[in-house]
């Protein structure tokens, strides 16, 4: 009968087994591997599905390796582990690839363990071991198995990290590829679309973000249920969202990207992402600037006339200049009076009555300054080509420089103007009011 000092350390399990019970158990490790692999493929329903020779001769090999090494420890308990080891490593690393969880591997080895416990069982009964022994046999085996079953997890792990690193480098390249302008052939976004796993759309919506200073904003994808591509860590930090049934509208902005100020472009299709992107940083520089509000949430839809008149700063400003020039000759708060005035008349189209009602001064006062405005611009207030740059080069001049200021930058040169913002005429006309006082 063969017995050995029971009760042993985990450490000590294999040393305390008899060496003898080797040979014993060898002859039959086969026929229990076939056992084991049947079983597995008759009892696991993940299994029981049509496999490829490949992957069904990883599966055998992992069963045999796994039964062969613990004979091999059982013989020489300093039996290298590393073959069986890689072997499930492996194994793990292909229920990965194969799109399953670790679910019906684990339930495999759980199977594998319980059919050769039994099988040692007999063996055991035979040869008359010990049941001191024995029992130190199922330990053995459960031991091994856990073992076996902890490096298939490690495994699994290391190839989901390396495929989501993979994936998130593609996805990075595609969304560079999508914003650069202009795009690469049709051909090639699509084949980095396959190979980023990444559902080509038709529209999509496209943010730039800046950090807020009160917040430790996200780093990862804060959008990855909607398939959203980022770039969080360049030094302009963007994103891409395809469109999807839900309205853009709908996305909690706020919500999910905590921490990160946002300008969000209009739906576009694909192919218009790069202009989308530039329309979005320009709305983040003016609102920065203060010429639009500073909000955490800006629509590029609720500004687009204001990206439109200050897409060219230099050539808004030589409008402003050209079709403004007979203010300068004015002093800064007469310009002021008269450009709203003009602004509001261009507007409405109506009388002093319906002018001054928008102003909220009296009717004469309108009159007067009407008059004055058909002194300074003569026939350009009946052209409707004039009439259209001027009331662009009044929006303008609201946002980029105080209409007082016109003489001085224009004297000044492009080198030394003005880049701060001024209120816009509707602000700045409770100053002009003021002076005024409600005179003629």
């Amino acid at each position: 009968m063969l017995t050995k000092a029971i009760h042993p350390q985990a450490p000590d399990l294999w040393a305390a087994l008899p060496s003898e019970l080797a040979p014993i158990l060898r002859p039959e490790m086969n026929s229990l591997a076939t056992q084991i692999l049947s079983e597995i493929q008759r009892r696991i329903p993940e299994y029981a599905r049509p496999m490829d020779d490949k992957y069904v001769h990883a599966i055998r090999r992992g069963v045999e390796e796994a039964l062969s090494q613990f004979v091999d420890q059982i013989a020489d308990p300093t039996a290298p582990p590393e073959r069986c080891a890689e072997v499930h490593r492996a194994l793990g690393k292909a229920e990965m690839h194969e799109g399953r969880s670790l679910d019906s591997l684990q339930a495999a080895y759980r199977l594998g363990a319980r059919l050769a416990w039994r099988r040692t069982a007999r063996i055991g009964e035979r040869a008359r071991v010990a049941p001191r022994t024995m029992l130190l046999l199922g330990e053995a085996i459960y031991a091994h198995i856990d073992e076996l079953s902890a490096l298939s997890v490690e495994g699994f792990a290391e190839a989901q990290a390396r495929a989501a690193g993979t994936q998130a480098r593609r996805r990075r390249r595609l969304l560079e590829l999508l914003l650069t302008d202009p795009q690469p052939p049709h051909r090639i976004l699509e084949e980095a679309a396959a190979a980023a796993r990444w559902k080509w759309p038709r529209t999509v919506i496209v943010a730039a973000l800046q950090r807020a200073d009160q917040h430790e904003p996200h780093s990862n994808n804060p959008l990855a249920r909607r398939e959203a591509l980022v770039d969080l860590e360049c030094t302009q930090p963007h994103l891409l969202v395809p469109c999807t049934d839900d309205p853009p509208g709908d996305i909690p902005w706020e919500q999910q990207l905590t921490g990160w100020r946002m300008v969000i472009g209009p739906p576009v299709e694909i192919s218009q992402a790069p202009h989308a992107l530039r329309w979005a940083r320009r709305l983040l520089e003016l609102s920065n600037a203060g010429v639009v509000p500073n909000e955490p949430v800006l629509h590029c839809k609720d500004h687009l006339s204001s990206l439109l008149l200050l897409s060219d700063e230099n050539l808004t400003r030589q409008i402003v200049h050209t079709r403004l020039a007979p203010l300068e000759q004015l002093k800064p708060k007469q310009q002021v009076r008269l450009a709203e005035t003009l602004l509001a008349w261009l507007q409405t189209r109506g009388g002093a009555p319906e002018v001054a009602q928008r102003l909220r001064v009296h009717p004469q006062t309108v009159r007067y300054r009407l008059h004055q405005l058909e002194d300074l611009f003569g026939a350009d207030l009946n052209d409707p080509q004039a009439r259209f740059e001027l009331e662009m080069a009044l929006r303008a001049a609201g946002r980029l420089l105080p209409y007082g200021a016109l003489t001085e930058e224009h004297a000044a040169g492009p080198d030394r103007r003005a880049t701060a913002p001024m209120p816009t005429p509707a602000v700045a006309s409770n100053g002009a009011r003021s002076a005024e006082g409600g005179a003629t």
